[in-house]
């Protein structure tokens, strides 16, 4: 028995929505950046996680408003989001690589735990942060890196509280709470990016 309420459900697309424009802006800025093969690893793994993040809040509304209790768009955001994170950063990594050629191959076997899909997304996670970080560097927005090392760890405190118990109110409204800042932060991050010139920088 969970303790969602309709709000609180609403409210869970709020973190979906900002990280979705996070990501618009960025596929927009280093889609000239990437080789072709990075840029549909990097753009594959971000709609994997906005597709997870839009199922984990449909599922919570759909339970709030009493209508069913579609369990499965809860059960899959945990694998599509992590598959997700590591496309994405294996992606952005590709694109200060873009000489080396690299077969990718994923295709996970079918596992019931957890304990596969965290180094996923911390890999990927780190990846991406990491990344960006560098790019802040190169472009003289060293204030930018600084945001992003909060994103990562806003990210962890996520990973963190999703592994606490998750069915009271008010440790739902703290993920979310701890989840919208870090879309705030990230979205703060890749928009100083993309002010900084990003789209236009030709990396070295």
């Amino acid at each position: 028995m969970y303790e969602f309420s309709v709000l609180m459900g609403l409210t869970d697309y709020v973190p979906v929505a900002l990280f979705a424009v996070s990501m618009v802006l960025m596929q927009r800025d280093l889609y000239n950046k990437m080789p072709k093969y990075a840029f549909a690893c990097f753009a594959a793994g971000t709609i994997n996680i906005f597709i997870a993040g839009f199922m984990m809040a449909t599922w919570k509304l759909l339970y709030a408003a009493g209508l069913c209790d579609f369990h499965v768009l809860n059960t899959m955001f945990m694998p599509a989001q992590s598959l997700g994170f590591l496309l994405a950063g294996l992606g952005i990594i590709l694109m200060f690589t873009p000489r080396k050629k690299t077969a990718l191959s994923v295709a996970p076997p079918i596992f019931t735990g957890t304990l596969l899909f965290i180094p996923m997304m911390v890999l990927g996670l780190a990846a991406i942060c990491s990344c960006l970080s560098i790019l802040a560097a190169k472009l003289k927005k060293k204030a930018l890196i600084v945001v992003f090392v909060l994103c990562f760890v806003c990210y962890m405190g996520m990973g963190y509280l999703a592994s606490r118990d998750s069915s009271s109110a008010a440790m739902n409204w703290i993920e979310q709470g701890v989840n919208t800042v870090g879309q705030l932060l990230l979205l703060i991050g890749v928009s100083g990016l993309h002010r900084a010139g990003l789209r236009d920088y030709a990396l070295s």
